[in-house]
């Protein structure tokens, strides 16, 4: 009799979990197992023929509302010698230090200073760009002109902050980067930026020198940094120049860059670049995060979701994350008050081209990772990786089946991510990650990985950003 009543009881709780948790049949998607990308075995040439820089001229001329666009070619540039297992824990790392960093602005704590200093306060143009997974950063590099005449360097696209600079000779302790050092003297356009000017006193950190020239100072939460002159220079994107653009000329540069000459902000503070050109290009810019294994298909119209602003910041963007879906089903534990920003500026969701993996707080991580875990219970578990606990071995499988996952922000802005946009190779036998991450921080941040494939559209004239689905073939 007694046996007889735990037999009843066990077959309830398997109808009940039957019933609610899968009352609907999950959606799932084909994901095609790839590999770590390897290393490039040379230089990757991003020269462009007078065609079609002639070409991209014309239109910008005649079209003063082009957004400006950045194509992504996602080749593993710059790093050589170097195995596909060494290029991803250093992306790892730095990954975790620029969270840290982030998270820490977001709360309003002071900049890390390494140096002593004084603290105070159009026409469409695009440029092909390539993954900076080899730099072991996780960000993104375009190629463009600096000076007159030009002079082709690889520069760091960052949203996530706002100064535009690059080293500069005579460099008293620079790091290695590909290109020959950039030397102001050889160009005509260059010019020094006073201490007393409008443009030095909207620095955070500035300082002032002998000849009554404004100092710039830039740390970053990893320990790197870059000091030198404030200066203005002309910067050119396939033919399309750009005058007069505020651009630190870095003389002591140390860290963690490796290989870029320097960084291109795209944040939205008032010295970031789409802030100073923003009339350029009607306020508008994109970019593609490439998966060069992607196959081209026709594009989909943007949707848009509303840029929100931090009443304290104003690098980041901003958006409205409301809730998540597993299989095409809403994750329960996932409200959009998890991800609100407070009146204060606390918390909230930013989109970061140079964060790779996306973080979410800790209560909705656990429940997208539970509910992703319930739904791909078909697959083989593996043991965590770094940040990652939520692993497969997939060894010997060219393609398997996966629940989808769809991202909604406000506006009905509906981010459907592909199956390599969250499941992720991070060896080379076969053992593939959730690609999400949970954080103790009020910080949630939508990474370059979940990016990937999509046009994604920054416009400030409307204040909105929108994602367009292949927007990239």
């Amino acid at each position: 009799m007694e046996g007889k009543a735990k037999t009843t009881i066990f077959s309830f709780f398997i109808l009940f979990f039957f019933s609610s948790g899968y009352a609907k049949p999950l959606q799932f998607q084909t994901l095609v197992l790839g590999t770590l990308p390897k290393p490039p075995t040379h230089k990757p040439d991003l020269c462009w023929s007078e065609s079609e820089t002639s070409s991209l001229s014309e239109t910008a001329e005649t079209n003063p509302q082009t957004i400006l666009t950045a194509r992504l070619e996602h080749r593993d540039a710059l790093a050589f010698n170097v195995t596909p297992e060494a290029l991803f824990h250093l992306r790892l790392e730095r990954d975790a230090a620029r969270v840290e960093s982030l998270s820490t602005m977001a709360a309003g704590a002071p900049p890390v200073t390494s140096r002593n200093a004084t603290r105070s306060r159009g026409n469409g143009f695009s440029s092909s760009v390539i993954s900076g997974l080899s730099q072991g950063s996780g960000e993104y590099f375009t190629r463009i002109g600096v000076g007159t005449p030009p002079r082709y360097v690889y520069m760091v696209l960052d949203t996530g902050s706002d100064i535009v600079w690059i080293q500069c000779a005579p460099c008293r302790k620079c790091y290695t980067q590909a290109d020959p050092m950039f030397d102001p003297k050889k160009s005509r356009s260059f010019a020094g930026v006073s201490c007393g000017s409008p443009l030095c006193r909207r620095l955070d950190v500035s300082g002032c020198s002998q000849q009554r020239l404004c100092l710039y100072q830039v740390s970053y939460g990893d320990g790197s940094f870059t000091v030198g002159e404030f200066s203005t220079e002309t910067l050119t994107f396939r033919g399309t120049k750009v005058g007069n653009v505020a651009l630190g000329c870095g003389h002591d540069n140390e860290g963690l860059f490796v290989g870029a000459a320097g960084l291109l902000g795209l944040g939205r503070g008032k010295l970031s670049f789409p802030s100073q050109a923003g009339r350029r290009f009607g306020r508008k810019f994109s970019y593609c995060l490439v998966d060069r294994q992607a196959a081209a298909v026709k594009p989909s119209s943007a949707v848009f979701t509303p840029m929100l602003t931090n009443p304290r910041l104003d690098t980041f963007y901003y958006v409205e994350l409301i809730g998540i879906s597993v299989g095409g089903v809403r994750v329960p534990g996932i409200t959009a008050s998890l991800f609100k920003m407070d009146s204060a500026g606390n918390g909230g969701v930013i989109i970061d081209s140079g964060t790779s993996v996306t973080r979410l707080t800790r209560p909705a991580y656990v429940a997208l990772r539970d509910a992703f875990r319930a739904g791909a219970i078909q697959l083989k578990r593996a043991e965590g990786f770094s940040l990652f606990d939520t692993c497969y071995d997939l060894s010997g499988k060219t393609v398997v089946k996966v629940p989808t996952v769809v991202m909604h922000f406000r506006g009905g802005a509906d981010l459907s991510l592909p199956a390599a946009n969250y499941l992720i190779p991070v060896d080379s036998n076969g053992i593939f990650c959730f690609a999400f991450a949970g954080t103790t921080s009020g910080l949630s941040i939508v990474g370059n990985i979940q990016q990937q494939g999509f046009r994604v559209v920054f416009d400030g004239a409307s204040s909105r950003i929108g994602f367009a689905a292949h927007g990239c073939a």
